[in-house]
């Protein structure tokens, strides 16, 4: 992320006491005792934008109900893994928790939908179909399974492949290749159509995984290489773009409807007005990226995505796929992408 991105926007305000985030107040007015206090829990850094977005939104929230509602932030799975935190989430133990819908469709099968390789050939496409039809379907399907998802989406950014050995120019490169992906069938199912062996794991092991050679690269956007240092157990990244990935900003139903009306209406326009703030900060670090992780020592290459994409199409990955989400589904995605094949 950029220099100034980093010491001014990403970091102003940022307090860590134990476990939590807080920003300081910034209101004279009194609070009273909260009420409610609730947990926020995900697997990003405690400098992340979604982290100093989240606690900026969450001393609003604060303020704005005079205390009732307090959201203390547990980053970088300080509560554990995805999928540990994602049991927590529905039994209520957290009430709060940011997901990828890609790693989401193992409870809602619908969510990975904006993950199918090579779908949105921008941002545009992206937020028209997430913040429209398609992110209002997959949110109603999320409501049926006991969570609620907030309006508006985070951004994680555009995936790339890195490498501990070679470079990945074609699909051919891929045959036999070793790959870190997300815990989800459908991202299982995009490495396997390129002849690759992926492996389903947390976020939170991939470095040792790297470190170890149990997997020879994994796929991220630059960004998250970035912080996570990634580039000191990999040589190469070749810049794909296969999928557009993004968070889903998550309530445990029960619990989000056990707060008054009148805080929820405040939290929900906050945690939205977060996601908006977060997605303009997350633009800004994958673009600054890349020259970072080159003065790293991270060597680039340019993919041949249309390779790709046509891997995808003669192997029937799309038809699969189009069968697993329903023809209604697939059609509101097509709606935005355009034909798939």
């Amino acid at each position: 992320m950029a220099d100034g991105l980093s010491r001014r926007a990403l970091t102003k305000k940022l307090v860590i006491t134990g476990a939590a985030i807080a920003m300081p107040a910034v209101f004279p007015r009194p609070l009273r005792a909260a009420e409610f206090t609730y947990k926020y829990a995900n697997n990003s850094p405690a400098s992340w934008p979604m982290n100093v977005r989240a606690a900026e939104a969450a001393e609003r929230i604060k303020q704005e109900t005079g205390g009732r509602l307090v959201i203390d932030i547990f980053p970088n799975n300080q509560l554990g893994g995805d999928t540990d935190m994602l049991s927590q989430l529905r039994s209520g133990s957290i009430e709060f928790f940011t997901l990828s819908g890609v790693i989401l469709s193992t409870l809602v099968p619908v969510a990975s939908i904006s993950g199918v390789g090579f779908a949105f050939e921008n941002y545009d496409k992206v937020w028209e179909a997430m913040d429209g039809n398609l992110g209002n379907m997959i949110r109603t399907q999320i409501a049926n399974r006991g969570l609620i998802a907030m309006d508006k989406m985070l951004d994680n950014g555009y995936r790339h492949i890195t490498s501990s050995h070679k470079p990945i120019h074609t699909p051919e490169d891929m045959k036999g290749f070793k790959i870190r992906v997300q815990v989800s069938p459908l991202s299982m199912a995009t490495f396997n159509a390129f002849g690759a062996s992926p492996t389903g794991i947390n976020w939170n092991d991939v470095y040792s995984a790297l470190q170890t050679k149990v997997v020879d690269g994994q796929e991220n956007p630059l960004s998250i290489i970035d912080a996570s240092k990634i580039y000191e157990v990999q040589k190469y990244c070749s810049l794909t773009s296969h999928v557009w990935d993004g968070f889903y900003f998550l309530a445990n139903k029960r619990t989000w409807e056990a707060l008054p009306e009148d805080v929820r209406e405040i939290a929900r326009r906050n945690l939205n007005s977060m996601a908006m703030a977060q997605r303009a900060d997350m633009r800004l670090a994958n673009e600054a990226a890349r020259s970072k992780l080159e003065a790293s020592g991270l060597a680039f290459n340019e993919a041949n995505r249309d390779e790709f994409r046509a891997v995808l199409q003669k192997s029937g990955f799309y038809s699969e796929w189009r069968g697993k989400y329903g023809k209604e589904a697939w059609a509101t995605l097509e709606s935005t992408t355009g034909s798939l094949g």
